[in-house]
């Protein structure tokens, strides 16, 4: 339960920083309070909200990997692998993909929500950790194309 509402925070602090840098904590607690709202109400409205929420990000990521292929800087990146990122950086690169691959095992809590579980789920979970997968390793792929992988 601890770890849950730590993710919770996390995740909605990253994004607040994104969206108003200037106000993100207060931002942060009225994401939080809106989406246990949406919830309370239950879980149509919340499956609803999901599946805008993920059509949302899908365009932005699709948006992103256009431009980066797109772009007159792809193919002149350096794909040089850093030495020097340390375990400083490994960790940071951990929590972004902690957090990335964090939602799966939601799909198990929904097990008196669908019919024949016991096959639905392995078979969703499966579906949800591949396709998250694809979708990250195509737009870090396009990122490194344009930026590279070494940060000066």
């Amino acid at each position: 339960m601890v770890g849950k509402t730590a993710s919770c925070a996390a995740m909605a602090l990253t994004v607040c920083s994104y969206v108003w840098p200037a106000q993100d904590h207060a931002l942060a607690v009225a994401a939080v309070v809106a989406l246990t709202a949406v919830n309370y109400v239950g879980v149509q409205k919340a499956a609803w909200l999901t599946r805008a929420i993920v059509a949302v990000v899908l365009a932005v990521l699709a948006a992103v990997v256009t431009a980066c292929l797109t772009s007159s800087a792809a193919g002149t990146a350096h794909w040089a692998v850093s030495t020097d990122a340390g375990f400083h950086g490994v960790l940071q690169a951990a929590g972004l993909l902690f957090f990335a691959f964090a939602g799966y095992a939601r799909i198990a809590t929904l097990g008196e929500e669908v019919r024949d579980p016991a096959r639905a789920i392995p078979r969703a979970i499966s579906v949800a950790l591949g396709i998250t997968l694809i979708v990250y390793a195509v737009v870090a792929l396009a990122v490194l194309a344009v930026l590279g992988s070494v940060f000066k």
